[in-house]
């Protein structure tokens, strides 16, 4: 069986390397895709085809992949967290520098200066006090979202002698243990608003951290206490920074994201989104989204999806599989397994998950499965898709 597999974006050649040239048909122009992977492509208000059964973007935010919507479809939308969190917690550290020391200002006043040496060494003498800086062993920070990208940040910023503080009401088991015993969870973002000098945010774009940073949150801040934003820019409320820093009630800002609010204001610096913009990113985020996707299609596996659960089953010798997508409701699987049994299949091995509202069942059957015991399953209510694993 050949897979259709549709770019939508330039992949890392590395990536799509993966994708085996006698199983797969990938590329930009491909018709009936039953994939598409994409980087930064906006889909919101894009009618994609009927045959797509699944979404891959090769970084972490998808904030421009329509979710509910392929939900319903019963696509599962995979993402590849981690693959960029070594470039984006290089960058942010980058960030902490260029606030603490005014690097970007006095960049601009040393290319600026004129004349012969001395009077180059004159001026600098003269105008060095105005990009006095601190030093960041014993300064505050708090890290909000302790994901990959946010357990970096909080390790590599105690290296270097900061006092770091982390919130994340949902961070993960895994992450937690990935943290240094020196950082401070805190279980109130009010405590960490009041305390840091430096505070960067690390979380997805979703209804509940759109503005999450916004003018009660600055009110409570020390007037010379910078932000960082490597996220996406809709998290800090742009109207409220602008107003504290017109105010002087916030010592500055830097960020991935350039705005006309932001771009000559002083004590912000702004940044063509280069959080992943490495080499080794663009390819570490291919190689995991082209896996997920083979993952997928081949074998029904679910692994690093925004929607659906973590589903991994072992095939079982000899069966066909079928890959399951549904609301999350009581009976679903007897129902499944009553339909196979009245057709007399008998089931070799099953794995159920649920994830929210959604859940996703895996089955192993022994002989194969006829395509009208198939259209069975997917007229079941609340059954969103269901394929038959090749």
């Amino acid at each position: 069986m050949t897979f259709a597999v549709q770019t939508l974006n330039a992949i890392s050649p590395l990536g799509l390397k993966h994708f085996p040239d006698a199983d797969y048909e990938v590329g930009t122009d491909v018709a009936n895709p039953q994939a598409l992977l994409l980087r930064s492509a906006n889909l919101h208000d894009v009618e994609i085809p009927e045959s797509v059964e699944a979404v891959a973007r090769a970084g972490a935010g998808t904030n421009n992949i329509p979710i509910a919507e392929y939900s319903a479809r019963g696509i599962p939308v995979f993402n590849t967290p981690g693959a960029n969190a070594n470039a984006v917690k290089e960058l942010t550290l980058a960030g902490i520098f260029l606030a603490a020391r005014n690097i970007i200002d006095g960049a601009a006043f040393a290319h600026r200066l004129t004349g012969d040496a001395a009077a180059m060494n004159e001026a600098v003498e003269k105008g060095k006090k105005q990009f006095v800086g601190f030093e960041l062993p014993g300064r505050t920070l708090a890290v909000i979202g302790l994901g990959a990208i946010g357990v970096e940040v909080a390790n590599s910023a105690c290296a270097l002698g900061m006092k770091v503080m982390g919130y994340d009401p949902q961070v993960t088991v895994d992450n937690a243990w990935k943290l240094s015993s020196h950082i401070e969870r805190v279980t109130s973002p009010e405590q960490m608003f009041r305390q840091a000098d430096i505070i960067t945010v690390h979380v997805p774009l979703v209804d509940e951290t759109r503005g999450m940073i916004g003018a009660d949150q600055i009110a409570l801040m020390k007037p010379s206490a910078v932000i960082l934003n490597f996220s996406r820019a809709p998290i800090v409320d742009e109207d409220a920074l602008v107003a504290a820093l017109d105010a002087e009630k916030l010592g500055g800002y830097v960020c991935d994201f350039p705005s006309p609010n932001f771009n000559t204001r002083p004590k912000c610096v702004t940044l063509p989104h280069l959080g992943a913009s490495t080499f080794e990113a663009e390819e570490n985020c291919a190689l995991m989204a082209v896996d997920q996707l083979r993952d997928y299609l081949e074998n029904g596996i679910i692994r690093n999806s925004v929607n659906f659960p973590t589903v991994d089953l072992p095939r079982s010798a000899g069966s066909t599989r079928i890959g399951i997508a549904n609301s999350n409701v009581p009976n679903m699987v007897g129902q499944i397994s009553a339909l196979l049994a009245e057709a007399g299949l008998n089931i070799a091995d099953l794995l159920n998950r649920s994830k929210g509202e959604l859940a996703y069942t895996l089955v192993d059957v022994e002989g194969t499965i006829p395509e009208k015991v198939v259209d069975q399953i997917r007229s079941i209510p609340g059954v969103l898709s269901a394929r038959v694993v090749a």
